[in-house]
């Protein structure tokens, strides 16, 4: 039986898109470890040596750490800024910054980006890297980047090939199996007015670093977060919890939420994509959690390559602060607070899709070399405009061996204000704690939230 022309594009178009984009030739894998670090980053330092080689990451705590504390004091805490650039001097160092970095340091004379020695602190586990290797040749991305298949617990593709790769690397970042922090979220308004938007306890869960000999694929779930709400008053007693697949299009993100006025605990499938963190005054979007949380179907992406930034790093002093409100300046985060270093950062290039729907028509992603962690983004709308920019703000967790991203800020550049979250100093710091029984993440515990 002969098939029209046209039916036979469309069956051809389906298997394409099914197919598995398979890893990279053996011999090219054969660099990581040698050449490379077991997760791609380049182990040579860059030309002029302001980035270091990498020497293995900061796993000695300092003198004035105490076992088993979860307060980390700054391991640098001596050290001063190498160079400060602020509007005078921002264009002679605008191609080494993120552009909402830029956009600030001119419009706001307060701004100031103080430069130190860069110090590549990023370790992981052995078994993290041993799977990163393996990962290299033997996982594989599907429906054009969009899902994964057969990655073991590490960095799925150590040596990308695409821009969906990259992203699915910072999706799969190794950030410990189980997290446990209590945190506030504080917004300042245009005026300079800041607010305490939420005080909550978070519970962060990578199920696929609980066996690290089993591969992820499919609708197995590689992440899963539930937050209780303590305070303000107004929102004392609720709870969320959200899933996140490794197949989002066969299984998309399932979330719950609880709200003490109605007593119950329901599906609420908009927590994702562009709908609006009600917790942030409308500047960050669900998907723009740790820089980027989600979905990827709705952009084309790009890898654009390799690029020196100077971005927030080792940021001891900004995530154990003991005072969330001294974080808070009019306009913009308090400068005192952050530590900026020059580090290599992969470039990812994301597009809307055609009749896609988002608040963001383009965005720019930079991504740590050494962790795979996004560190920053640029936002921009439909007609160009830059309209947001997000950061996190990266310390070793060097008595774990295991990198942290909790605090992360967005700010909108069109309403000038922003939203910083995830101040943890004021609680006690970032705790590693026991994995979690399944009841307890089951959408029905949420209800014991439900207490004012």
């Amino acid at each position: 039986m002969k098939f029209p022309s046209s039916v036979l594009a469309i069956a051809l178009a389906a298997v394409i898109a099914g197919q598995a984009q398979a890893g990279v030739s053996a011999q090219e894998a054969a660099k990581l470890g040698t050449s490379l670090t077991g997760v791609g980053a380049e182990m040579a330092g860059n030309a002029d040596g302001s980035i270091p080689p990498y020497k293995g990451g900061l796993t000695t705590p300092p003198a004035s750490f105490k076992a088993g504390d979860s307060m980390r004091p700054d391991p640098f805490v001596d050290e001063k800024p190498l160079l400060v650039i602020d509007g005078k001097n921002v264009e002679q160092y605008k191609g080494l910054l993120t552009a909402t970095t830029a956009e600030l340091a001119r419009r706001y004379p307060t701004y100031r980006i103080d430069v130190y020695p860069t110090h590549r602190t990023v370790a992981l586990p052995a078994s993290v890297l041993d799977n990163s290797r393996k990962n290299a040749t033997e996982a594989r991305s599907l429906n054009g980047g969009l899902a994964i298949d057969n990655v073991l617990p590490g960095v799925p593709f150590p040596i990308p090939q695409s821009g969906s790769e990259a992203m699915w690397n910072h999706l799969l970042r190794y950030l410990g199996t189980n997290i446990s922090s209590k945190y506030d979220s504080w917004n300042v308004d245009a005026a300079g007015v800041p607010t305490l938007s939420t005080t909550a306890l978070a519970f962060m869960n990578y199920p696929i670093y609980e066996n690290m000999t089993k591969p992820v694929a499919g609708t197995d779930i590689f992440y899963q977060m539930k937050l209780y709400y303590t305070g303000p008053a107004r929102r004392a007693g609720e709870a969320i919890m959200l899933k996140d697949s490794a197949d989002p299009l066969a299984q998309p993100r399932k979330a719950w939420q609880y709200l003490p006025g109605q007593r119950r605990v329901k599906l609420a499938p908009d927590l994702a994509y562009d709908t609006p963190n009600p917790g942030t005054a409308g500047t960050n979007t669900y998907d723009d959690t740790f820089v980027f949380m989600g979905a990827l179907d709705r952009y084309d992406w790009k890898l654009v390559g390799k690029q020196e930034l100077i971005v927030p790093y080792n940021t001891y002093r900004l995530t154990y602060a003991d005072q969330a409100k001294a974080l808070t300046t009019a306009n913009h985060i308090a400068p005192d607070y952050v530590r900026w270093e020059k580090h290599r950062v992969w470039v990812v290039e994301a597009t809307l899709k055609p009749g896609a729907r988002h608040i963001y028509h383009k965005r720019r992603f930079y991504l740590d070399e050494d962790s795979w962690i996004a560190l920053a983004s640029d936002q921009y709308d439909a007609s160009g405009k830059l309209y947001r920019g997000a950061f996190t703000f990266l310390s070793q967790s060097y008595d774990k061996q295991t990198p942290d991203t909790t605090p992360f800020m967005i700010y909108d550049l069109v309403g000038g204000n922003y939203n910083i979250n995830g101040i943890v100093g004021p609680y006690g710091g970032i705790k590693y704690i026991e994995t979690l029984s399944k009841v307890q993440w089951a959408p029905d515990a949420l209800a014991g939230a439900g207490i004012r």
